[in-house]
């Protein structure tokens, strides 16, 4: 609650935790605007629906990383660059937040703008998918053809190895086969092949028969379709590289303004009307959780809320209470946990 004064519950609280006598945090105030609030049923009902609609939009923005970690080959540091919210890394972005009144204007009701929060989310959910199955099916078809190019001469296309004058061609009696022999086998088919004859070849198992035409026009139309493809496929990387990059920043923005929703319905709920508090982020240091929680117990363990008042003996405040989830404080609290480092280690 702040009491009537946000800047200076705002400072009591950083000096608590990141003051010259405890150094646990870095803390930051989170400012949300004011909402219009429909009627406590409709809080309620948005109160469930914003779950949803967090969780969702988390798993897009996880979804998108997944995405940058196949394009970049997995390098964190890469990907991490590519990780921005308005231009800012996601940390930065958390501390310096403020609500998009251009986009998500606040005089709308709550409902609306998360359903036109989902519904962006949901578009670029969407486009992200089609993109990547794109680029995934002609990957694969680069890959197959690299395949050739690359493997083994039981797959590999002989076409950059043979020349015109290994072909006997155009004969009406003699047609040149290849044969990919294991280097292993080298001295047994030397000493053997004469033998074979037409219709059977002995311990054929251990070679490998090429089926090859000799066409030097399709052997260089085999070079440029593999040439096009390897272009094709640098050139969609690019662009699905530069969509996931703007698309994450949008998911991201859209998952905390999700965040900031919750913090106002919730704690309208908790505290009760009209609407007094304050809101901060808090980010611990390395092992300081627990006695972050400790000092934060302390300083609001009396806090009752709207939910421990005699007085609020309203049905729809005892179906709330049903809904808290285990992880129940005397503040409103939800964590972000973004560590995209700490995942991939």
């Amino acid at each position: 609650p702040a009491e009537g004064n946000k800047s200076i519950v705002f400072q009591n609280l950083k000096a608590k935790l990141s003051g010259p006598q405890a150094d646990l945090a870095e803390v930051y105030q989170f400012l949300i605007p004011e909402f219009k609030i429909g009627t406590l049923d409709a809080l309620i009902v948005i109160s469930d629906e914003l779950v949803k609609y967090d969780q969702f939009v988390e798993t897009v923005a996880w979804k998108i990383v997944d995405i940058l970690r196949i394009l970049l080959n997995g390098d964190i540091d890469k990907i991490c660059a590519n990780l921005l919210v308005n231009d800012k890394s996601v940390d930065q972005y958390l501390k310096t937040f403020q609500w998009d009144i251009m986009k998500f204007r606040a005089e709308k009701s709550l409902q609306e703008i998360a359903e036109i929060l989902n519904e962006e989310v949901s578009s670029i959910d969407t486009l992200m998918k089609a993109k990547l199955a794109h680029y995934n099916q002609v990957k694969g078809s680069l890959q197959a053809l690299e395949k050739k190019q690359t493997g083994n001469l039981s797959v590999r296309n002989v076409a950059d190895f043979v020349k015109k004058e290994h072909f006997v061609l155009d004969s009406e009696y003699l047609e040149t086969l290849l044969v990919a022999v294991p280097r292993n086998l080298y001295k047994s088919w030397n000493s053997k092949y004469e033998t074979l004859t037409q219709y059977v070849v002995p311990r054929s198992s251990q070679f490998v028969y090429r089926d090859f035409k000799y066409n030097e026009d399709e052997m260089a139309n085999q070079r440029k379709e593999f040439e096009e493809m390897g272009a094709t496929e640098k050139e969609l990387s690019s662009a699905l590289l530069r969509l996931a990059n703007t698309n994450f920043g949008e998911v991201f923005a859209a998952w905390i303004h999700f965040k900031a929703m919750k913090v106002y319905v919730e704690s309208v709920l908790r505290y009760g009307l009209p609407p007094d508090f304050m809101s901060a982020t808090i980010k611990p240091k390395y092992k300081m959780d627990k006695k972050i929680r400790e000092i934060l117990n302390n300083q609001y363990g009396k806090l009752g809320g709207a939910l421990s008042r005699e007085t609020q003996k309203d049905e729809a405040i005892e179906e709330y209470q049903n809904l808290i989830d285990k992880d129940y404080y005397p503040y409103v609290w939800f964590q972000i946990q973004f560590n995209v480092k700490k995942i991939a280690s």
